[in-house]
């Protein structure tokens, strides 16, 4: 079939009923082709969320576009040792030959030795950039067990960390991470059972986002150094006044200038004492025959299938920043604590009320 036989309409409708990862192979047929995509799906490809490079998983390193309930997948990245079959083509990739292959009829497969690991995810992350827009937002995951990051434009970082041995591997491993990285734009790591905290100085509190489960809230990171705007804790030992202690720094304006959201949660059935936190903090409160507005931000890094905005917080208590009349959300429920920023005073935050 001849697309460029069938009037123009004909030829969108096709197109808009087709995957991103198949007009991306289909961009390679010829450079007319290739325009006439990019300027018929010009609306469409800006409204792409993000474009995920998943690294960490060795078997399974892939490029996709993920989706509230699925993904698209674009490729699938293998190491060209592993035996390609006799029905591999290539393609040039923004001035590099690349090897291809249909992976069961699903998927294509990029293969390339690792050792040009680097020149070969610069001419896929380029073609992207052409094809798909530099307004889309382009995402790179690793772990400290592949902690490569090519250092791209447009690209953000995401790290997963999974704490494995003796406390102090773990520390200097992520230390050395981190330190030899750009800032993270997201964090996720798991609990090892760590007895030290990481320095104030760690640019692991630079992240825009961090995801822990651990102990505490100050072992081994600290929340009270965190300078980033979203946060979502699983702690198993939670100290209320340590949760005290922020919520009143935030209120004073010394701390967390950038915060929009925090999420802490208390795993097997354990519950906050709500009434003291609340009591400690001087809350505000809304009239219980109005209607509090609800509080929802877009996740930083929203994973694999997940919603992309954080949970709604609904809320008849409040808090109110002291130095620029900032108000947050608050709602403790259970062994949940939700605090979300909005970016309203006081009066403009009541004037939304129903």
């Amino acid at each position: 079939m001849k697309l460029s036989k069938f009037p123009y309409l004909v030829q969108k409708w096709i197109l808009d009923n087709m995957k991103c990862s198949d007009l991306f192979l289909l961009s390679f047929v010829s450079k007319n082709l290739k325009s006439f995509i990019k300027s018929s799906q010009a609306m469409r490809f800006k409204s792409i969320g993000r474009i995920v490079y998943d690294i960490e998983n060795m078997n399974h390193q892939s490029i996709y576009i993920p989706y509230e309930s699925s993904e698209d997948v674009i490729l699938r990245c293998w190491d060209i040792s592993e035996k390609l079959k006799n029905d591999y083509f290539q393609l040039n990739v923004y001035g590099k030959l690349l090897d291809f292959q249909y992976v069961t009829c699903r998927y294509l497969m990029v293969a390339f030795n690792q050792c040009n690991k680097e020149s070969v995810f610069e001419s896929i992350h380029n073609y992207f950039l052409d094809f798909f827009g530099d307004t889309v937002k382009n995402q790179w995951i690793a772990n400290n067990y592949m902690p490569y990051f090519p250092r791209l434009p447009n690209l953000s970082l995401i790290l997963i960390f999974r704490g494995t041995g003796n406390d102090k591997g773990n520390m200097k491993k992520l230390e050395n991470i981190i330190s030899s990285s750009p800032i993270m734009e997201h964090i996720r790591m798991t609990f090892w059972g760590a007895i030290v905290t990481l320095k104030p100085e760690s640019k692991f509190y630079q992240a825009e986002s961090i995801e822990i489960g651990q102990d505490s809230l100050t072992i081994p990171v600290d929340l009270g150094y965190f300078q980033g705007t979203q946060a979502f804790f699983i702690c198993y030992n939670c100290k209320t006044w340590d949760l005290i202690e922020f919520l009143n720094r935030w209120k004073s304006g010394e701390a967390f200038q950038k915060l929009e959201y925090l999420k802490v949660e208390l795993p097997f059935g354990n519950e906050f004492r709500r009434t003291e936190i609340l009591n400690a903090i001087g809350v505000k409160h809304i009239d219980e025959k109005k209607a509090p507005p609800p509080h929802t931000v877009p996740r930083i890094c929203g994973w694999r299938f997940s919603r992309p905005n954080t949970d709604p917080i609904i809320s008849h208590t409040y808090l109110v920043r002291e130095t620029d009349n900032r108000v947050a959300s608050i709602l403790i429920k259970g062994g949940t604590l939700s605090f979300g920023v909005w970016n309203e005073t006081e009066e403009g935050f009541l004037a939304m009320l129903k």
